[in-house]
Order: C-alpha cells, then sequence, then structure tokens
C-alpha cells in the first residue's frame, strides 16, 4: 500500500514525542547560540565551554533523530534524504556504530519513522558496534543490514516485533520501547517485521 494514500492516523504517544522533541529543541538551540555568541568574544576557548558545546550538539542529534523516530508523522509529511542521512550519521557521530542511509530520494516522514525505529532497535543488538546499512525496495519494504563482531539478542525482547508486546513475558523498559513503536507502525502501515541472525550478521526487515 502507498503510504500517501493511507488515512491520517493520531496516537497518543506520536504527539508527546513531537510536544517533547519540539518544546527541548528550542532551548537547546538558545543554548548553542549562547556559546557561539561567548566564542565571537574570545570568551568562549576555554575547555568548559568546549564541552557545553559537544553536549549541545549531542542533545541537539538526538532530538532531532528522536523526532523523526517517535513524532507525529502525516501522510503529507516529507524527509529528504539529507535530512535522514544527516539525522542518523549526527546520533551516532561519536559511538562504535557506523550507519548507512542508502536511500537517494526524499521520502514521507513515516517510511523514514519506521526505518529510524529498526535502527534502535538493531542498537540494542550491537554491543560492540557494528556497521549498518538501511535500504528500501519498496515503499514499507526496509531492509537493515548489520556486521558485527558480537551480536546479542534479546530473543524474548526481539518476540514483540512479530507477536506484540505480550510475546516478552514481562513489562518492557522505557530503552526498549522503540520495539513496541515498530511494531505498530508497521501494523499501522499494513506490513509485517521479520528478523534472521546468523555468525555476526543480522539483517530486519519490513514487507
Amino acid at each position: 500500500m502507498d503510504d500517501l494514500t493511507m488515512p491520517e492516523t493520531q496516537t497518543l504517544a506520536d504527539l508527546i514525542g513531537s510536544r517533547l522533541c519540539h518544546d527541548l529543541s528550542n532551548p537547546l538551540g538558545a543554548i548553542g547560540n549562547g556559546v557561539e555568541l561567548l566564542q565571537m568574544t574570545g570568551a568562549g576557548d576555554g575547555p568548559e565551554l568546549a564541552l557545553i558545546r559537544d553536549a549541545v550538539a549531542d542533545a541537539l542529534a538526538r532530538v532531532r533523530f528522536l523526532r523523526l523516530a517517535f513524532g507525529h508523522a502525516g501522510p503529507d509529511h516529507m524527509t529528504s534524504a539529507r535530512e535522514a542521512a544527516a539525522a542518523l550519521e549526527g546520533l551516532y557521530r561519536q559511538s562504535r556504530l557506523s550507519p548507512r542511509w542508502l536511500p537517494r530520494n526524499d521520502l514521507p516522514r513515516r517510511q523514514v519513522k519506521l526505518a529510524f525505529l529498526m535502527m534502535l532497535c538493531a542498537e540494542t543488538a550491537l554491543p560492540m558496534g557494528g556497521s549498518v546499512a538501511l535500504s528500501m525496495e519498496a515503499p514499507g519494504h526496509w531492509t537493515l543490514d548489520a556486521q558485527a563482531d558480537r551480536i546479542a539478542l534479546d530473543e524474548a525482547l526481539w518476540s514483540v516485533l512479530r507477536f506484540g508486546a505480550g510475546a516478552a513475558g514481562r513489562p518492557l523498559r522505557p530503552a526498549e520501547a522503540q520495539f513496541m513503536a515498530l511494531q505498530d507502525m508497521a501494523d499501522r502501515m499494513g506490513v509485517g517485521v521479520n528478523y534472521v541472525r546468523e555468525e555476526g550478521w543480522l539483517r530486519l526487515s519490513t514487507a
């Protein structure tokens, strides 16, 4: 199904995610601007200001990514390939994960949301880092391929992607919200989620 023709759907979680990210980005941006002004006056050359500058940049990168992953994505919302790639690379720029955004075209935000939630799920299985590639063959048909020296996959948690939150057999932790969000988003878009794990390799796909 072409997701641009899907009826508008809103969830409380989507709206809260959008609101929190929007409200956080403004004060963070103001702090960043303040640091830049201090640097222009020569008062921002010390290690203390450098630490603040790096922390603000990291926080803004997280907010930008999480807004796309957890915020509301209406059928008329689009995200450019450049914005998606920048958000993905910005989140992991100081981590041991090396993600690659392969789509070249602008995409409906729902598609980007689906892919970013997949990335957050895959991250939990890559404690030592690794390389990750995200590609899309058709609307809703995403493939995430990850290669890493160590892949630690919690089968009970990952079963949520196929069978819903109750499949985990325990309450999900806040850091695991992406599994429920991905399963819900895929269901609303009319696609299923599957994953395959082999030695040093993990594939997560939707179709």
